[in-house]
């Protein structure tokens, strides 16, 4: 009895301890994520590919799809970066496939004003997406488990996936619907637009860091977000460093053209699929 009453008033000691700590107006937090991404070669190429040559395009993406990033955090503004690594002679930062290039730079997010602004490096062309934050429905959870020394709570969310897709740039032409050459009604059905598709999201969340930032373009949960899985991605939290003795200043990207989120998708997809038409024409080889 003695112990377990000892043991919960440590536990209100470091809960108010932690929260004093988060009520300072300096507040700052530092969290390293390791990011994995897996792509389903099943259909990669239209089929046309063989699974030696679908292996060593896995092998040359898997580099590219293997990064790590900083989230620098106060109350209200985040700022999400790739660190810095030194590549293998021939090898990028960002994706790169063929003539394919598309390199996600400083992501700036401000919970207070609803404010998202990221560098974009799409083709050699400098934008800046500005745009408000997009909101998830997300469904809290019960479930629990510790990453690192922290309790952490499920959340999930269904997103809807803009801009590039791998799926959608591996599909091959067997999947199409043929066109009815008689029907002349400007039908949806009938155009090239593909229906947008739908992630499952998976949130674990950390209530003894009570800001609502996370990962990438995540947010709008009590408490910082520690793991995600998206689909086919894994952000996992490695590191946490709360009230930093060094301060870093969290500035606003700046560099680029200015666009929408809806309008720079518009240029990536539209790219994309230019793309996506020169590689069936060359059979599915390079």
């Amino acid at each position: 009895m003695v112990r377990r009453v000892i043991k919960i008033r440590l536990s209100i000691i470091f809960i108010l301890t932690t929260l004093n700590s988060f009520a300072q107006k300096d507040f700052q937090g530092k969290a390293y994520y390791e990011s994995k991404t897996t792509v389903d070669m099943t259909n990669f190429g239209g089929g046309q590919l063989s699974e030696e040559r679908k292996k060593q395009i896995a092998d040359r993406m898997k580099s590219a799809l293997e990064k790590t990033f900083i989230l620098n955090f106060n109350q209200s503004e985040s700022l999400y970066q790739e660190e810095e690594r030194l590549d293998a002679p021939g090898q990028g930062r960002g994706f790169r496939f063929g003539m394919m290039s598309s390199t996600g730079g400083d992501l700036y997010k401000n919970v207070k004003s609803q404010q998202l602004l990221q560098e974009q490096e799409f083709f050699g062309k400098q934008f800046l997406v500005k745009d408000s934050l997009s909101k998830l429905d997300w469904q809290l959870g019960s479930e629990t488990k510790t990453i690192g020394q922290y309790t952490c709570f499920k959340a999930t969310a269904v997103k809807q996936v803009t801009g590039f897709d791998f799926n959608s740039f591996r599909r091959g032409p067997s999947n199409e619907k043929p066109k009815d050459s008689t029907n002349t009604q400007n039908d949806e059905n009938n155009d090239n637009t593909e229906t947008p598709r739908k992630v499952f999201v998976t949130a674990w969340y950390a209530p003894q860091i009570p800001v609502n930032q996370g990962p990438d373009v995540y947010w709008g949960l009590p408490g910082l977000i520690l793991e995600l899985n998206v689909d086919r991605t894994t952000i996992l939290c490695s590191k946490i460093i709360l009230n930093p003795s060094e301060k870093e200043v969290i500035k606003m990207p700046s560099k680029g053209k200015e666009v929408s989120q809806t309008e720079y998708d518009k240029i990536v997809n539209k790219k994309t699929e230019e793309m996506r038409e020169m590689f069936r024409g060359r059979g599915g080889r390079r």
